[in-house]
């Protein structure tokens, strides 16, 4: 089996302090794909992966403390490609790919709508990045896309959609891109197997949200069509704790 798992670790830093180590030397994930690490490479701690057996990866932001990906692999990558070649994105560390031989694997952080000029950045990125994938899927067409989304596809995945309707990450334009997204030949990993309610991979700090499980489902791996024959199990890991976010598995069959 092939175990990858997607976490938006909210800093790296404090996600350590925490005990992000113990649960990876626990969970022994073959790949994990970081978002949000915060930290540039002086920041990040190596050595403490690499005492636990992984190859370490990351393509921080140019702004200190701010965005940020990361690979951490059992097995040493063939290559990896650092951001997209798109300045404004890479400018904000938010896309990493590791190849290997049988498939590729990327980790992605997708901009947040906090305000007006950042939803229109988000809007932006959602373009820019379906017709970079366009391109990339010809290349590598057994490919894993996991990271941290910044969209709710459903009703289903998100735990009031009325109410949220109008806010970001909800919003009808970027479900529809959601959508489209998939139609290049994509399967939501986690939605193929599990049609469940209440699944939910990030919650507000507020209001005790996360004890309420009013959560949303913003975090995916996203499997490229080829490798479906090899899905095997997926799980959102609700009771790991180190973030806002949870990490989310997939297994892949070798």
């Amino acid at each position: 089996m092939n175990k990858i798992i997607t976490y938006n670790v909210n800093g790296i830093r404090a996600a350590i302090r925490k005990g992000l180590g113990n649960w990876i030397n626990k969970a022994k994930p073959d790949i994990l794909c970081l978002q949000e690490i915060k930290a540039n490479v002086e920041q990040f701690d190596q050595e403490l992966f690499s005492n636990l057996g992984y190859h370490c990866f990351l393509h921080p932001a140019n702004k200190p403390g701010y965005s940020g990906v990361a690979i951490l692999s059992k097995t040493k990558p063939n290559h990896i490609e650092y951001g997209c070649g798109i300045s404004e994105i890479d400018f904000e560390g938010r896309i990493i790919r590791a190849d290997f031989d049988d498939y590729s694997v990327m980790s992605v952080y997708f901009p947040s709508g906090s305000n007006p000029d950042r939803q229109s950045f988000k809007m932006d990125f959602l373009e820019l990045f379906y017709n970079y994938i366009k391109k990339i899927k010809k290349k590598f067409p057994n490919i894993i896309i996991s990271g941290d989304y910044n969209i709710c596809h459903t009703e289903i995945d998100i735990h009031n959609p009325i109410s949220n309707k109008n806010s970001s990450g909800f919003l009808p334009e970027e479900r529809a891109w959601l959508t489209k997204f998939i139609q290049l030949g994509f399967i939501d990993s986690f939605r193929h197997l599990n049609k469940g309610l209440h699944n939910y991979t990030w919650w507000s700090y507020r209001a005790n949200s996360r004890r309420k499980n009013l959560g949303w489902r913003i975090d995916y791996n996203m499997i490229s069509e080829p490798l479906l024959d090899s899905l095997k199990q997926v799980e959102i890991l609700s009771d790991i704790t180190h973030s806002d976010h949870c990490p989310v598995l997939v297994e892949l069959e070798k």
